[in-house]
């Protein structure tokens, strides 16, 4: 879970005010004090934590909220407003140059993620119908240049290198010409990383800054530092005056120290959050919807576009069309399986959920599950697939031999395949029989 600690602490903490028919400004107090502790033990910025708190109990003590029927809600409708104000308010795109290509220097600390960072971005760029262009010129860290092409070759986006014999300077600006010959509309500069601040390195950054002027400089940010992150930026900002911020590994152990202070620090916005290791685990980030998924209430519009990018409208049709035939399949069951895998961890997804959070806390998701799912209908012949009262015995023990499963497992899938078609069946009969307006049985047992 995204800011597991933090968001706990609050939605216990906010959790306690809405029991409370009334709230006077002690409750508030008091309140505001176990926000203040969870930010700081979040690492975030202790003058960032001071100004948020302050805000928030301004607004909270108002008679508007104390004299309100729901003062506990007014009070988390408060909080939300503020931290995604915090956040940056508003979602901030990359500014795609009218003259392409437009030029973006991905630039951070070595460790931060930059090169992957590097074909994730690509990737995303690529779905909005651009022609991106990796150019590699980190030639300090072993492999550095490798690692480029092979990430390039993962998301199908041209790398444009020049060994690591050469200077910086002189590969970006040999890259930018091979962009403009090569019909690149967008190019990605991965540069050399240190494992601290220094003059050497800014020095070379600023110099790669003056000789290809780039529309974008976007610095990479590990979320796991915590506060240290924000010194980073300050410091990146202060040199090089960047554009905006990448937070990488906000799916691991992460605090939320950088994300909730990075912005109000630099006064630059996050542009991009990276939520894991496949390529394509990065977001736009949009702060209202990181403050609503902190504080508990879901995230149901980026659920929704996962769910358009991923889900073929066209499948979900014939879906339909199956499902009230009652022709729906173990073939249909595979296809739904690959399509849910395509927008990313369950436990990721379950999180977006309204509510969900808490009420599925302690739920392990044992991803491997949708693995031998897989395997399983995967052993089967298409004619087993499309009928699977025909899988007697034997057919079940060859299908857990070929799938490295238990007879015992390939057992239990199909029953609960066949009693998720036996409730598609009561479902369809519920809707048929509520246009021709008689009463039935629904499945749980209740009467319309």
């Amino acid at each position: 879970m995204i800011f597991e600690g933090l968001a706990e602490k609050l939605q216990n903490t906010f959790h306690k005010l809405k029991g409370k028919g009334k709230v006077n400004e002690k409750d508030v107090n008091d309140a505001m004090r176990e926000v203040k502790m969870a930010l700081l033990e979040a690492d975030v910025n202790f003058k960032v934590v001071k100004d948020f708190v302050n805000k928030v109990k301004a607004r909270a003590i108002g008679a508007e909220v104390l004299e309100s029927l729901t003062p506990g809600q007014q009070i988390i409708k408060i909080v939300n407003e503020e931290l995604t104000e915090l956040m940056g308010s508003t979602q901030s795109k990359i500014a795609f140059s009218s003259k392409p290509p437009t030029v973006i220097m991905l630039v951070g600390l070595q460790g931060a993620g930059k090169t992957t960072t590097c074909g994730k971005l690509a990737k995303l760029i690529k779905k909005q119908a651009k022609r991106p262009l990796l150019i590699a010129a980190d030639i300090y860290r072993p492999a550095a240049i490798k690692q480029l092409q092979v990430v390039g070759g993962q998301v199908d986006v041209p790398v444009f290198t020049m060994g690591d014999k050469q200077n910086p300077v002189n590969i970006a600006k040999a890259g930018l010409e091979h962009a403009i010959n090569h019909g690149n509309d967008v190019v990605i500069i991965d540069t050399a990383g240190r494992l601290h601040i220094d003059d050497e390195l800014m020095g070379e950054l600023q110099s790669v800054k003056e000789s290809i002027k780039p529309h974008e400089i976007l610095l990479v940010v590990d979320s796991m530092t915590g506060q240290d992150a924000v010194n980073v930026a300050e410091h990146f900002n202060e040199k090089l005056g960047i554009d905006g911020v990448i937070l990488t590994k906000l799916d691991g152990d992460t605090r939320g120290g950088a994300a909730l202070s990075v912005r109000a620090v630099t006064n630059k916005p996050i542009k991009f959050a990276a939520l894991g290791e496949k390529l394509d685990d990065i977001e736009v980030f949009h702060p209202d919807r990181m403050a609503s998924r902190i504080l508990g209430m879901g995230d149901v519009l980026s659920l929704i576009e996962k769910a358009q990018e991923n889900f073929d409208a066209k499948k979900a049709k014939e879906l339909e069309n199956k499902i009230k035939s009652q022709s729906f399949t173990f073939e249909d069951f595979l296809d739904q399986l690959q399509q849910m895998k395509n927008m990313g961890p369950i436990s990721q997804l379950l999180e977006m959920i309204p509510g969900a959070g808490k009420q599925l806390k302690g739920l392990e998701v044992d991803e491997k599950e949708l693995v031998y799912i897989q395997a399983i209908i995967q052993s089967m012949t298409k004619k087993e697939r499309q009928n699977p009262s025909i899988l007697n015995g034997s057919r079940r023990k060859r299908i857990a031999a070929g799938s490295g499963t238990s007879v015992q497992q390939v057992n239990r899938l199909i029953k609960q395949f066949e009693q998720t078609r036996k409730m598609m069946k009561q479902f369809t009969d519920m809707e048929k029989g509520m246009k021709k307006g008689g009463k039935f049985k629904l499945p749980f047992g209740n009467r319309f």
